[in-house]
């Protein structure tokens, strides 16, 4: 089991081998999180997404799964996007879909030997996923995959985030 740390901070200043991406469907950048890696990583995260897109994806990434693209220009080596659930439209398949994006995260993680992962509190801004309801159901779920990372970092941006998630790692 990883040991798990929560910091208020940017996810994309983070040395790490990988940072997760509260991605949308397209893969193609957007606001809050994923908009933010987009810019900070350069074109070269677009550049992979638009071929994850192409060749694994046509479709979108679906809700809980997670895919790898190099990490541009950030100190990360890779950046893992997951399409986390829309709290409001997926009803008693939030929780479970919310967990996936963690361990298909970590699964991925592992396929590329990273060791330190850091995640952002996914689906917790637009897609309107209670911080409260969300921080356990991801840190269970780093707790409980079958994962070689050695260190979770979550990395949340207000008070709020930072004392659910503090409180859930506890």
């Amino acid at each position: 089991m990883p040991t798990i740390e929560c910091v208020r901070g940017d996810l994309t200043q983070q040395d790490v081998d990988a940072i997760v991406n509260a991605a949308n469907r397209e893969l193609l950048g957007g606001g809050g999180v994923d908009g933010a890696i987009h810019r900070a990583g350069g074109p070269e995260i677009l550049e992979a997404c638009l071929e994850v897109k192409r060749t694994q994806y046509p479709g979108g990434l679906p809700t809980g799964r997670a895919v790898a693209t190099t990490a541009g220009r950030l100190p990360a080596r890779w950046v893992i996007h997951t399409v986390g659930p829309i709290y409001s439209l997926e009803g008693d398949a939030a929780p479970e879909l919310l967990a996936s994006c963690h361990t298909e995260a970590l699964r991925i993680a592992d396929e590329l030997g990273a060791r330190t992962v850091a995640f952002p509190a996914i689906s917790t801004g637009v897609y309107g996923y209670p911080l409260e309801e969300a921080a356990p159901i991801a840190v269970e779920a780093v707790r409980s995959a079958s994962a070689r990372a050695e260190h979770v970092r979550f990395v949340l941006l207000g008070e709020d985030a930072f004392e659910a998630f503090a409180r859930a790692a506890s």
